[in-house]
């Protein structure tokens, strides 16, 4: 059987993350759209929410996260948010996750990355 598909779009946070100098002390928005793959077919039969992915759960850790940690590279922090998932939640079985700084480019609207990860190791 294959997994699922669960979304959280555009969660808008602020944290500390870059290497300039203004960018280490002021926190910034971060934008983050995660897709977690996991099989829902429990949930879509007992229609509990126990037997879910709770979404809430993982983007409060996510926006908790982001809040404590001060990386520099927005790579390290992607790679952090999905340990994060996976941490929240073992259903959770893959993550691609794209992490954006709006503020990052003064004519882009945002400028991101996006990483793809298994429990067992980047893909």
């Amino acid at each position: 059987m294959g997994l699922d598909r669960v979304h959280i779009r555009d969660l808008s946070t602020v944290g500390i993350v870059g290497v300039k100098p203004d960018e280490r002390v002021t926190p910034q928005e971060i934008l983050i759209n995660a897709t977690l793959w996991v099989d829902l077919s429990a949930a879509a039969t007992s229609d509990r929410i126990e037997d879910t992915v709770n979404y809430r759960t993982i983007a409060k850790a996510m926006i908790h996260h982001v809040g404590d940690g001060k990386p520099e590279l927005v790579e390290r922090l992607a790679e952090e948010l999905a340990r994060v998932a996976f941490d929240t939640d073992n259903r959770v079985q893959e993550v691609e996750l794209t992490v954006e700084k709006p503020a990052a480019l003064r004519h882009a609207r945002a400028v991101g990355i996006t990483i793809h990860r298994t429990r067992s190791g980047p893909t």
